[in-house]
């Protein structure tokens, strides 16, 4: 009887040591990954009053305009040193800015919830985002995959073509960065390849100007974009140099 006990016993703990050794070894379920290019969030901050005032001027002034630029800080340059060639180019048509300073795709994407395209109705919009998407977290590390942006990207182009399906989109490519060659401006133009993916001929047209801002041996010249991501006038220019054609063919003028 006690040796049957000893036996006993002795299972009871080998089977407790196979089940915690069954746990141990046991394959750690993922957490399921949340593309946070894709979920609408509001700004925080000193932006929030450029943010509010891009709501209320769509707000304020409904009605239909020949071009709408959303997009981020490069967006939002064209009223500050890209306004002497915004009135050359587009001061004789109806045209209205969107662009936030910092914005990444999900602030885009909240601002379409929040009315952005509410009452606008545009022959075209012109879209250039998600550069800010690409900027490593202060330990090198990265909060959104190349996937990651190129969805952002492609949810802000989705949601046009759905709350405005009149409207032309002209989506450019993302702006080259960095004084010459690097890891990020790779990223980039791996994410523009497939942007152009997008274009249906129709509804959707993709334009890369990215060639034009750098030089021969792969540098940014400072003649155009002085720190090397937002254009100054010379850089303003050539954008709308190379984009009027597309534009004077979308505009049917």
């Amino acid at each position: 009887m006690k040796f049957n006990k000893l036996l006993l016993v002795a299972a009871l703990a080998a089977l407790t040591q196979f089940n915690t050794s069954a746990q141990t070894n046991a394959p750690v379920a993922e957490a399921a990954h949340v593309n946070a290019a894709i979920v609408p969030v509001p700004r925080t901050g000193n932006i929030t009053n450029r943010q509010t005032q891009v709501l209320e001027r769509a707000k304020n002034a409904p009605g239909d305009y020949d071009l709408e630029f959303i997009g981020d800080s490069i967006t939002q340059g064209w009223e500050g040193a890209g306004k002497n060639v915004w009135a050359e180019y587009y001061g004789k048509l109806k045209a209205i800015n969107f662009g936030v300073s910092g914005d990444r795709t999900e602030h885009v994407l909240w601002r379409f919830e929040q009315g952005q395209l509410d009452g606008i109705k545009a022959k075209v919009a012109i879209v250039m985002i998600g550069t800010n998407n690409s900027n490593k977290n202060k330990d090198g590390s990265d909060t959104y995959s190349d996937l990651d942006i190129l969805e952002g990207v492609t949810a802000i182009v989705q949601q046009i073509r759905t709350r405005q399906p009149d409207t032309k989109v002209l989506l450019l490519g993302i702006f080259p960065r960095a004084k010459t060659f690097s890891p990020q401006r790779g990223r980039l133009l791996e994410i523009n390849q497939a942007l152009a993916r997008l274009e249906d001929g129709k509804s959707v047209f993709f334009l890369d100007l990215g060639s034009k801002f750098i030089e021969n041996d792969g540098s940014i010249s400072k003649n155009i974009m002085p720190d090397a991501l937002h254009p100054n006038e010379a850089g303003y220019k050539i954008w709308a140099a190379v984009m009027a054609p597309k534009l004077k063919e979308l505009l049917g003028n």
